[in-house]
């Protein structure tokens, strides 16, 4: 039973390893960050991977600070939300702790007893946003935004602006 106590400990310790989510480039495919691609001259689509457990605004934040910073380092002044999708996916990696007794003779009986440890800290939630650049005075619509202000506001809240 020490074992089992030891063994499950080890995995709420090691629940504590959430990845943590920096508005930084992915890694890869999966990678926690941003990640983007040029559909036409001045439409992009840009995805923000959350980590595990990371909030749902966090994330749509950084998918809108991710395309300010495509907006004006592409020489334009707004940019318009045109598709948007969220997803949520599994919480990742999780441990298991099982133990059992039987008992009996030639024929035995088993008792087994289990727990599942999540790893992830929660789902990893994800935002793609399809965006239309635009120069000049930002219209007032809604799903436009200004990149300046956006890049000020959200890129002001901590985060590594690349």
């Amino acid at each position: 039973m020490k074992r089992l106590a030891l063994i499950g400990l080890l995995g709420l310790s090691l629940a504590a390893c959430a990845t943590p989510t920096a508005f930084a480039p992915a890694a890869g495919p999966n990678g926690v960050g941003f990640s983007d691609m040029r559909i036409e001259q001045d439409r992009y689509r840009v995805t923000f991977q959350g980590g595990g457990g990371a909030p749902a605004a966090q994330v749509e934040d950084y998918a809108l600070l991710r395309s300010a910073i495509i907006t004006l380092d592409a020489g334009y002044d707004w940019f318009r939300v045109v598709g948007r999708r969220e997803q949520a996916a599994g919480s990742g990696s999780t441990m298991s702790v099982g133990g059992g007794s039987g008992y009996g003779g030639r024929s035995s009986v088993g008792v087994g007893v289990g727990a599942a440890f999540d790893l992830g800290g929660g789902p990893r939630l994800s935002t793609t946003l399809e965006i239309k650049l635009g120069r000049g005075p930002t219209p007032r619509e809604p799903d436009v935004y200004d990149a300046r202000d956006v890049r000020r506001t959200i890129g002001g809240r901590g985060g590594t602006l690349t």
